[in-house]
């Protein structure tokens, strides 16, 4: 029997395994410089650890271990604690927890390490008192350097892939999209509903605290149904997927609904923190796009074609027709909707800019 990753397991693993591959190429990058260094020192090397087969794989597989363990920690719990935390104060409590953390891998890995080399117990006394010689050297020194770097690296990469999107950032990397690509994707246009007099109540500031939760609320369903974020534009977010990726399990409905359900397990919340409950309304369409790098003092990774248009043609009839989800025709019939979904016709409705009209439906759930 296969095992089937949820997308949010999926996700989670592409994002914590590059950590892993980060200490083991610094670790290995390092490991090659040392042992050129230490073949032209006259210092004593009792208390470093000469390299052997059983000393290489046991390093290579505690290094990429020990970068799992952070990406894990990083990305699933430290990055939670302190994501309302300011830069420096973030920094700050991250290094202290580190540097607690990598004292207690040295503490253990340095004992198996040398009991390997020497081929003895690693409870004889000549590991330990090896380990405190160890602890006072010039060798301690480099392989503290050596994981401060790779645990700098990490967070880099940790930093960066929050701040464009792990997607992104893989895209960037392996230069997917350097040449323009044609895509068959299907965008949500979701907007706030009566957005502009919210942010007059509230003013400016206390309306982009509000912003920050209503995003930071919608994050679980679009990870749980395999949406990718495409662009915040004020108060409105474009989610997109790969048709294969939206139309499978019905992805794209499903998580617009799981969307509604997330902002209204908090309704009570929003309102005795802002006086208000947000709510919101959105478009979908599906079409051919052409993906890739644009810009020069700043590079994205954009979609271009007549599909985006059109998706927020129909995302602004969702007031004049009075509904929270509008569908066009063609995506409505490349889905398989459960009974639990009520598929209305709401007729051939006029989109600004185009010639021909476009039949349209919304859904209750």
């Amino acid at each position: 029997m296969s095992l089937k990753l949820s997308p949010k397991v999926k996700r989670n693993l592409s994002r914590i395994i590059p950590f892993g591959i980060i200490w083991l190429v610094s670790g290995w990058v390092f490991w090659i410089v040392e042992q050129a260094a230490a073949g032209n020192s006259d210092q004593d090397q009792s208390s470093r650890i000469a390299m052997n087969f059983e000393v290489f794989l046991f390093s290579s597989a505690a290094l990429m271990i020990v970068g799992l363990l952070i990406g894990t920690i990083e990305l699933l719990y430290l990055n939670q604690v302190f994501s309302k935390k300011s830069f420096t104060k973030k920094i700050v409590y991250k290094t202290i927890f580190y540097i607690v953390l990598l004292l207690i891998i040295t503490c253990i890995t340095y004992p198996i390490a040398k009991s390997l080399e020497l081929d003895i117990s690693i409870f004889d006394q000549r590991v330990w008192d090896m380990f405190g010689d160890y602890l006072t050297s010039i060798t301690h020194l480099s392989t503290d350097i050596q994981l401060a770097t790779s645990l700098l690296a990490s967070l880099f990469y940790s930093e960066i892939s929050e701040n464009i999107g792990h997607g992104v950032l893989m895209n960037f990397f392996t230069g997917k999209y350097h040449t323009p690509t044609e895509e068959l994707r299907i965008f949500m246009f979701s907007d706030m509903k009566s957005s502009t007099a919210i942010a007059e109540q509230l003013g400016h500031i206390k309306y982009f605290e509000l912003l920050k939760e209503y995003y930071s609320d919608f994050s679980e369903a679009i990870i749980q149904h395999s949406g990718e974020i495409y662009q915040y534009v004020g108060d409105e977010i474009i989610i997109s997927w790969k048709y294969e990726a939206g139309v499978v399990n019905n992805n794209c409905i499903k998580c617009f609904f799981a969307m509604k359900k997330d902002l209204h397990k908090r309704a009570e919340w929003y309102s005795s923190h802002y006086g208000i409950t947000p709510t919101f309304k959105a478009g979908f369409h599906f079409g051919k796009v052409t993906t890739g790098e644009i810009g020069e003092l700043k590079k994205e990774i954009i979609f271009t074609g007549d599909v985006l248009n059109t998706t927020a043609r129909i995302q602004g009839l969702c007031n004049p027709l009075n509904v929270d989800i509008l569908i066009s025709g063609d995506l409505c019939q490349s889905l398989t909707l459960e009974p639990e979904f009520k598929i209305q016709s709401l007729g051939k409705n006029e989109l600004k800019g185009k010639e021909q009209n476009m039949e349209l439906f919304t859904i209750k759930d």
